[in-house]
């Protein structure tokens, strides 16, 4: 197992290009389930939670070959619908393939995802909405087993009591696209991945109208082809970058990165201080000397998102004042404050807020990643801190990022990859 040496207080300066979107890449992959044709599609990061998807997919009955950032995803086989355990356990987005695997063979059985640490997180709006349209659906032995003649559309409420959700949504939409009659997703999410989706499979000839808008209208056909598609880039990436050259008081150009899918990322950074400006595509990255402490609560989008929460609190560790943090999406994700705090953070956590006094400094430690963003978080504190950090455990990181360490090297940080 891997681990980050970082040896920090260096300026970041440069420029870093973001990858497409894990979290649009992987629901899009699922949908090639219910094409005819060939799924061709662009910008794919090569990440570990991209590989596993892969490999579940062939498992599935479909062929997936990468050449370079492109993947070309085609069904083969339509009999297999096991999404195993041994398979889904590695991440919680292989639950994408319940809604395609329903609405194109009639029947599924996927084992209850996992995933990252950060609490619980159930799918009960996934089935609800799937047994609206018409799904039968019994757990055995851990496995979730959907089964449907074929399904019709409906109305589906997918408001939870934390808000939409994203993968819900995908699933309900994948199955609904080729569905008997019209089905309406009422409090659907908004999120740009949800739109990429929506896209994706309207080229593929869904008719889906309102993405992006909390009612989603999805007609049914009776066939979709495959198509070619671009991921939209990782506004999650590019979120961490930003921080990442805040917290080093440096000057970093981000290529191509959608200002617009950051409005609240934006708005939060500039309050603290951090200069964003927009330039042919990308954006401009700096800082002034002293970072301002503020309020921020994560929400469902267009609200400041969950996944970079954890990034958001490093960089106000170093903040003057008082911040607090409060987590809507995931109200136990903090288990990165704990190692923040060995790094000489000084945060206090309330339920589900967390409020962050901003330190004079931070020092190296030896400290473990617990979660993907957790990870990244600690590689921000890591690069501004005083010393050596040794992030242990980074197969977390390696799932939503490609090879952060070199990035951040060719942008002047001291940072290596070593085994164990």
């Amino acid at each position: 197992m891997d681990k980050l040496l970082i040896q920090g207080g260096r300026r970041l300066r440069g420029s870093v290009a973001v990858a497409g979107s894990k979290n649009a890449c992987l629901p899009i992959m699922a949908a090639a389930i219910l094409a005819d044709g060939p799924l061709t599609l662009h910008g794919v990061p090569v990440l570990e939670d991209i590989r596993a998807l892969g490999d579940l997919l062939e498992e599935l009955g479909l062929t997936v070959r990468r050449d370079g950032d492109t993947l070309a995803l085609q069904v083969a086989d339509t009999e297999p619908c096991h999404a195993r355990y041994d398979l889904v356990r590695k991440m919680r987005a292989s639950i994408c393939v319940l809604g395609p695997l329903l609405g194109r063979r009639g029947r599924a059985r996927v084992s209850m995802p996992g995933g990252c640490a950060i609490g619980p997180r159930p799918i009960d709006l996934h089935l609800r909405g799937l047994e609206a349209m018409g799904a039968t659906i019994e757990l055995d032995e851990g496995d979730i087993v959907a089964t449907a003649d074929r399904l019709h559309g409906a109305e589906i409420f997918l408001g939870g009591p934390f808000g939409s959700t994203v993968l819900g949504t995908a699933n309900v939409m994948m199955a609904a696209a080729l569905a008997e009659g019209t089905t309406v997703i009422e409090s659907a999410a908004c999120e740009p991945e949800v739109q990429d989706l929506a896209a994706c499979l309207n080229a593929m000839g869904a008719r889906i109208s309102g993405a992006g808008t909390p009612r989603v209208t999805v007609e049914g056909v009776q066939s979709l082809q495959g198509c070619e598609h671009t991921a939209i880039p990782d506004r999650i990436e590019a979120g961490t970058f930003m921080c990442a050259a805040a917290i080093t008081n440096g000057q970093v150009r981000i290529e191509r990165v959608r200002l617009d899918h950051m409005v609240a990322v934006v708005d939060r950074l500039r309050a603290i201080g951090v200069i964003v400006e927009p330039a042919d595509g990308g954006a401009e990255i700096s800082s002034t000397r002293r970072l301002t402490a503020v309020d921020a609560t994560t929400q469902p989008y267009p609200g400041f998102p969950t996944d970079l929460q954890a990034q958001l609190m490093a960089l106000l560790c170093l903040a003057d004042g008082n911040s607090v943090l409060t987590e809507k999406i995931y109200p136990d994700r903090f288990l990165h404050v704990a190692e923040l705090a060995r790094m000489g953070a000084r945060i206090r956590k309330e339920g589900p807020t967390a409020i962050v006094t901003g330190a004079k400094r931070l020092v190296g430690a030896p400290v473990m990643a617990s979660d993907l963003r957790a990870s990244a978080a600690l590689v921000l504190a890591g690069l501004a801190a005083e010393g050596c950090t040794t992030i242990n455990r980074i197969y977390h990181l390696d799932r939503g990022y490609q090879r952060i360490e070199e990035k951040l090297l060719a942008l002047g940080a001291d940072i290596r990859r070593v085994a164990e």
